[in-house]
């Protein structure tokens, strides 16, 4: 499968310093909404800080979240988190989605420290999003810095643009996932993964 290059720092098309309130008040007025009255004066400003921080995976680099911590261990055995939960934006009308990620590998003598897996997910997350490129971004990455014998990711998640506009399914969900290496091409493996998820939310 070709390498994304997932891991390479990438800089937001919104920068820090620049300021999206008198974007945010024009789109309010052509809604047919006053920015002025009282409910609204502050609107523009929380929106401009809103979609930074929901944005912020752009401008994440993934050196600074990985620390050093990589380390050299003898150990060969699944490693799994379960349960992360996310919130990202949908590209395709600026609206959330959210849920859960798993996500286990096959080490190959060395390891990452474990609280650095929810960080990859939030750096994936935390930028405009599709929900099948973001599990696919989220396995790359740590196949890229842990270079382990194989990658599972499960994401489930639910869709606001499904469930507030267009069909209007608010019950419905998404599964999607990533298998490289041994889960792809061990079927043990995969089953191993699908299992050990499913002790705890029925996957």
């Amino acid at each position: 499968m070709k390498s994304n290059k997932a891991v390479v720092k990438v800089m937001s098309p919104i920068a820090e310093e620049e300021d999206l309130a008198p974007q945010v008040r024009e789109i309010l007025s052509k809604l047919g909404e006053n920015p002025d009255r009282e409910g609204l004066v502050r609107t523009p400003h929380r929106v401009d800080q809103a979609l930074k921080f929901l944005t912020s995976g752009y401008r994440m680099d993934i050196q600074k979240i990985l620390n050093g911590a990589l380390y050299e261990v003898q150990y060969d055995e699944m490693v799994l988190v379960k349960d992360i939960e996310f919130f990202s934006m949908c590209e395709h009308h600026l609206l959330p989605f959210f849920g859960k990620i798993h996500v286990a590998y096959l080490p190959r003598k060395r390891v990452i420290g474990l609280s650095k897996i929810p960080r990859i997910v939030d750096m994936f997350a935390r930028r405009l999003q599709i929900q099948e490129r973001m599990t696919q971004q989220i396995a790359q990455t740590i196949q890229e810095l842990v270079n382990p014998l194989g990658v599972g990711v499960i994401c489930e998640a639910r869709h606001f643009c499904m469930m507030m506009r267009g069909v209007e399914k608010q019950h419905s969900s998404a599964t999607t996932s990533a298998m490289l290496g041994a889960f792809r091409d061990r079927k043990e493996t995969r089953d191993e993964f699908l299992a050990l998820v499913s002790k705890s939310n029925g996957y």
